[in-house]
């Protein structure tokens, strides 16, 4: 028969472990984003067992999609209501998924413009004035685009 230990772990490991800062464990649980941390009993510190760790890592991986702090503390909590908050979960991840889709596109776009921008000055210094101006008026009709997104 073997018995499981479960570990426990300071914040520095917590830490290490998730790839959160420190300070940001401690702030996700001021303001319940994360449950609040047992603490040692005689040094009062933060103890994470492995269920901790589980739930910082989701939490850690909410926060790198870009999650805001509201929309991961909201879906924390719908998470603790199970199969009937199922529907939010999916609406909540769904408007990320857009933001995230847009991001993207917008990325993308100031790719394809330094990229011009590259050849430009690359025909610039060839002394390839006519490629040159074509790329220059392809980046210029870029950078209306590049601004239509950035208002967005």
């Amino acid at each position: 028969m073997s018995t499981t230990t479960e570990r426990e772990y300071t914040i520095k490991e917590a830490a290490a472990l998730t790839g959160l800062p420190a300070s940001t464990l401690r702030y996700y649980e001021s303001i319940g984003v994360i449950d609040p941390v047992r603490r040692g009993e005689s040094s009062g510190h933060r103890v994470y067992d492995d269920a901790d760790l589980d739930q910082l890592t989701w939490v850690a991986c909410l926060a790198a999609t870009g999650l805001s702090v509201a929309d991961m503390r909201t879906y924390v909590a719908n998470g603790r209501l199970g199969p009937s908050a199922a529907a939010e979960q999916a609406e909540l991840l769904a408007e990320q998924q857009q933001r995230l889709a847009r991001e993207a596109e917008s990325i993308a776009l100031r790719q394809r413009y330094v990229a011009l921008k590259v050849d430009y000055w690359r025909a610039v210094q060839a002394g390839d004035d006519a490629r040159a101006a074509e790329l220059s008026t392809r980046a210029r009709a870029l950078a209306d685009d590049l601004t239509r997104v950035g208002r967005s």
